[in-house]
């Protein structure tokens, strides 16, 4: 995958479907690639 978005819109689109709940398939896509990234994002409950 190339790196279409920043880590920072990688992010903000991994919150936004964790808070959404009805894209887990693309939040497990977007969680795969944070962690290829190396990144820790930080989700508040």
């Amino acid at each position: 995958m190339n790196n279409i978005m920043s880590n920072e819109q990688l992010i903000s689109a991994y919150r936004d479907a964790l808070k959404s709940g009805k894209d887990s398939e693309l939040a497990k896509h977007l969680k795969d690639e944070i962690n290829r990234r190396g990144l820790k994002p930080v989700v508040n409950s």
